[in-house]
């Protein structure tokens, strides 16, 4: 059914479509009408249409005049390169994009608007250079208020959102939210508004906001299906996956990372796909008693549920020691050095290492008063070998892969 009203469409956007009508078309419509067609395939998650539309409408487009039209069709390709983790192709985009951007600086100044700064903060983000690239948005913003650009206005505080996101100055980001929801009560731009949910879920999820961000991915899955847009629902339940995993609902997440498996196509979207498999394969059995996540300093115990570490900095400390060497035991020696990069002094340690011990226990064992985790022998303590035990590490793909700042949800 999609395929068919995507062909129905494709004809009737298409030049020939038009001119076999009796219209006259020229060729700024020509370039604006293929540049909307491949907008729709995106929308629809055909990105290799998209992409091959796109491809086509670059040379239809005069530069300068027409030069932020063609920074949104690289824009474009490059989101759509990312997220088929085709390096070369990112590269080579955010490469022409840069190249632009110099020659607009240099020889077109006129055309030094909102518009260029935040295509300029975008590619800067690309390069993992995130405080400048924050700096940059900033400047975008500032000078969208001038220019009464409240489009422009919306994509730059959207990407200062995301930007603190991936710096992970998370108050900042809600903050940059509070005024991205102002800006488009004006707007009516329905994409920005299930980008805009989509982006404040990510961020509760880091706060372990857990309802909040649920709420806000479900908003965000609202708005974009009646905008017909499904490019985005495959990492909306990604979303939503997650934070079943870090609530210890492990089967649930489970069934929302094979939903989302179920909704996209993985030879296209690879990023996603890997990142699902991973998820899966990091929640997979659920006879696992209990899960260690470093990232965001939480525990979950099969009966407790999740356990918050955040300021139970060397109790958490001594837990991944202990984890990480299944099997050794750790003398007071070996504590004080490991732990407290001290050598051991029996006046100073013995009771911090017992104390320490003692709450850990308190907070990890089921039953009041039970060793079923941690056992302490003749050599010290260890953590038992017949529990089964899982350390969790974030999805690491967009940072091994340089992508930071690029992703579908973000206004080109």
């Amino acid at each position: 059914m999609t395929t068919n009203n995507n062909n129905h469409l494709s004809h009737f956007l298409r030049p020939e479509a038009i001119k076999a009508e009796g219209l006259s078309v020229s060729s700024n419509s020509q370039a604006r009408i293929h540049y909307r067609l491949g907008k729709v395939y995106f929308d629809k998650a055909d990105l290799l249409s998209a992409e091959r539309c796109f491809l086509e409408n670059l040379p239809m487009w005069t530069n300068p005049q027409d030069i932020f039209f063609i920074f949104k069709v690289l824009g474009f390709l490059v989101r759509i390169a990312s997220e088929m983790l085709d390096a070369e192709k990112t590269e080579r985009y955010v490469d022409e994009i840069e190249k632009l951007l110099e020659q607009v600086r240099s020889s077109a100044p006129q055309y030094l608007s909102a518009e260029f700064y935040y295509n300029q903060g975008i590619v800067q983000s690309y390069r993992s250079g995130l405080e400048q690239a924050l700096t940059t948005f900033e400047l975008a913003a500032q000078k969208a208020r001038e220019e009464k650009s409240n489009e422009v206005l919306a994509k730059a505080t959207h990407a200062m959102a995301m930007t603190s996101l991936n710096l992970k100055d998370l108050r900042s980001a809600l903050t940059h939210l509070d005024q991205l929801a102002l800006t488009l009560k004006e707007l009516h731009k329905s994409y920005l508004d299930g980008t805009y949910h989509l982006l404040r879920a990510n961020v509760y999820s880091e706060l372990n906001e857990h309802q909040l961000a649920i709420k806000h991915y479900q908003e965000s899955q609202k708005v974009l299906v009646e905008k017909g847009c499904w490019n985005l629902y495959g990492k909306i339940l990604l979303g939503e996956g997650i934070i079943y995993k870090k609530t210890g609902e492990f089967n649930r997440a489970i069934f929302y990372f094979e939903m989302a498996q179920k909704s996209i196509n993985p030879l296209v979207f690879k990023k996603l796909a890997t990142q699902l498999e991973n998820e899966i394969a990091d929640v997979r059995g659920s006879n696992i008693d209990l899960v260690l996540d470093m990232t965001n300093r939480m525990i979950y115990e099969k009966n407790l549920g999740p356990i918050d570490f955040k300021h139970r900095f060397i109790l958490l400390e001594i837990l991944y020691l202990l984890i990480q060497n299944l099997g050794r035991y750790f003398n007071k020696e070996d504590l004080a050095k490991a732990i407290w990069k001290d050598e051991y002094n029996p006046l100073i340690h013995d009771k911090l290492i017992y104390t320490s011990v003692s709450r850990l226990r308190k907070l990890i064992e089921p039953k009041r008063n039970s060793r079923s985790y941690i056992i302490r022998g003749q050599n010290g303590y260890t953590f038992n070998p017949r529990r089964k035990v899982r350390l969790h590490r974030d999805n690491e793909i967009d940072k091994k892969t340089n992508t930071y700042g690029i992703e579908l949800s973000s206004p080109v």
